[in-house]
């Protein structure tokens, strides 16, 4: 007996499936053993095919024969098929991890500025955050209720009302306003204290712009916004009452010297009140470990951060300029830290002036990223919320 490749006795069947590239064993790949009154049932269903090239070409196929696909004439099995779907989606998945993973805006010198211009004009930052770019103050009480049942925007409020009470300031006559952003605390300060004058100071045009138009719109002529160099300030000696800094130490190159020139235009019996997101304290008993200090290193480079130091460290700072009363420290991670994932949440409920600016799609994934990378450090500790508060001492008689 003769064995006879079904494929060879169908040519319609033939064009028909070279179309289906996934389909079960081409019938190419088929044998069939015929005898003599089986061979006129062959040439039957030849007659048949060519009158009917439309029809589904696995009737001519034995159910045994569904075996896998066909790659360049060679049948493939099925395990092999799905074992290289899940690598290639695994080598997918590790791309983008990496990409994630690898710091986009690491601090050169001249960006920080520029990053503020960027998120000032693009208008998300404001969108979502309000008028104040740090974060918010939850109670346990809100926590154990459930921090999203809070207004986002009124926990930034919140954070500045605590702020001042830990300040302890009540009636100043000027405060300055270090790193203030699009104006949000400094207009708020400038209205609970409407007998003071307040300033604020940025690296960014943009957000002087935009703080002085909101002060405008709020009738608000007790507060100026100008940029200048936190760590190179125009201001002469013993200026203010109040010297505060809410988050913006972070982005400082050299916090000795941030912490000296604040410390320089703050008048003899005033504050200093710094607010700042510092890493933990590194003793010889608990040192960083390699997993630390690359987490740390991603949250430096993301948001243009050279580096961070412990609340202590800002401590010995203020100490160390010898003209400063003993500086009271305290962490207020706990009540800061739903701010990271609450901030993921406005957008996803809210998520139309993100949609509407295709161009930001990545720049905002990554920053929910780092957003959700913020979260976990403060949860374990390596990232502290630091409240640091100081009196300058008076001049002797």
């Amino acid at each position: 007996m003769q064995a006879l490749p079904v494929a060879h006795t169908t040519p319609s069947a033939r064009a028909v499936t070279s179309q289906w590239s996934t389909a079960p064993r081409r019938a190419s790949a088929v044998t069939c053993r015929v005898t003599g009154s089986e061979q006129h049932s062959v040439s039957h269903m030849e007659r048949s095919s060519k009158r009917s090239s439309d029809r589904v070409p696995f009737a001519a196929v034995t159910p045994t024969a569904r075996a896998g696909p066909v790659l360049l004439g060679t049948e493939v099995p099925t395990p092999l098929v799905a074992a290289v779907a899940l690598g290639g989606a695994a080598l997918g998945l590790r791309a983008i991890k990496k990409v994630f993973d690898t710091p986009s805006r690491t601090y050169d010198g001249q960006n920080v500025g520029k990053e503020y211009d960027a998120w000032t004009r693009e208008g998300i930052l404001e969108h979502y955050w309000g008028e104040h770019i740090h974060l918010g103050y939850y109670t346990e009480e809100e926590q154990a209720a459930g921090y999203k049942k809070k207004d986002f925007i009124q926990a930034k409020h919140d954070f500045v009302d605590r702020m001042i009470q830990f300040a302890g300031v009540s009636n100043p006559g000027s405060i300055l306003d270090v790193g203030c952003g699009i104006g949000g605390t400094t207009r708020m300060l400038a209205s609970r204290f409407p007998g003071a004058k307040v300033a604020g100071i940025t690296l960014s045009p943009n957000q002087v712009a935009r703080g002085t138009a909101l002060a405008a719109e709020k009738g608000l002529a007790n507060c100026e916004f100008k940029v200048m160099d936190a760590l190179k300030m125009d201001y002469p000696d013993n200026s203010f009452d109040v010297v505060w800094a809410c988050e913006s130490g972070e982005h400082m190159p050299d916090k000795g010297a941030y912490v000296r020139e604040m410390v320089r235009v703050l008048k003899p019996g005033g504050t200093l009140v710094i607010a700042t997101w510092c890493q933990r304290e590194v003793t010889p008993a608990n040192p960083f470990t390699a997993s630390d200090k690359e987490r740390l290193q991603f949250l430096y480079d993301e948001w243009a951060h050279p580096y961070f130091i412990s609340k202590e460290e800002y401590g010995r700072l203020v100490q160390g300029t010898g003209v400063m009363e003993a500086a009271h420290l305290e962490d207020w991670a706990k009540y800061t830290l739903p701010s990271w994932r609450h901030s993921i949440w406005v957008g996803v409920y809210d998520p139309w002036i993100v949609v509407s600016k295709p161009h930001l799609w990545y720049k905002c994934a990554r920053d929910g990223v780092t957003l959700e990378r913020f979260h976990r450090a403060f949860v374990d500790g390596l990232v502290q919320y630091g409240m640091i508060r100081a009196v300058k001492k008076k001049a002797a008689a």
